[in-house]
């Protein structure tokens, strides 16, 4: 159970859905808290497509393939990763019973992987739902230096080239920042929002070059 206001709610997959079409994600204190909270932020991290920047080193990694990009490979894998506690994060906050309700909407076809390999390991990656047009960005996580910015490039080709038009990062980052992403307010957020969530997109299960992500970026 969670609580949202005064009104104590059973989160289920359906709950979820419902929740990220309002605007709102649960979230626990920590990995080994038993208890999740509705979280809806006033402000909003959010990185436009259509001006989505990739870093010029990033570039020349990315183009040279270092890393093998799967989609949806091993989600368990993915958010396991994003749960553990890493340097300069002595603790997340993915718990139990987050990773049974994403790995449902997995299987639902609502939560993707983007997966950076390298050398028969996972090296990075991240997770998220989609919604509609909308897809909504939850964590990630590299063991490999740029393993995740790698992911995260791959993923915004692939909403592109799908048909997305509202990238979701909850929080604004200065990470993020350096690929485009801005802060909009609560009332714009909610304007975005309802159009994204509208009509459909397509993630697909396959990846594509380094080359051909890049060649999707307008401003690279």
């Amino acid at each position: 159970m969670t609580r949202h206001g005064d009104i104590e709610v059973e989160i289920t997959p359906d709950v979820l859905l419902k929740a990220y079409a309002c605007g709102i994600f649960p979230m626990a204190e920590s990995a080994e808290s038993p208890t999740l909270h509705w979280i809806e932020p006033q402000y909003r991290g959010v990185m436009p497509l259509d001006s989505f920047h990739v870093p010029r080193r990033l570039a020349r990694t990315i183009r040279s393939d270092k890393f093998e990009i799967r989609i949806d490979r091993d989600f368990d894998a993915v958010i396991a990763a994003c749960a553990s506690p890493a340097p300069g994060r002595g603790k997340t906050w993915i718990n139990k019973r987050i990773q049974r309700l994403y790995r449902e909407l997995f299987q639902r076809g609502h939560c993707h992987t983007v997966e950076a390999w390298s050398g028969g390991k996972l090296a990075g990656g991240l997770y998220g739902v989609k919604l509609g047009r909308a897809f909504f960005g939850e964590s990630m996580f590299h063991f490999e230096r740029d393993a995740s910015k790698v992911a995260l490039v791959h993923l915004a080709a692939k909403l592109i080239k799908g048909g997305f038009v509202l990238l979701d990062a909850q929080f604004l980052t200065h990470h993020l920042e350096g690929f485009g992403a801005v802060e909009v307010d609560g009332v714009r957020y909610q304007h975005m929002l309802a159009e994204a969530i509208r009509g459909d997109a397509s993630f697909g299960q396959y990846a594509m070059s380094g080359a051909e992500a890049l060649g999707l970026f307008k401003n690279n």
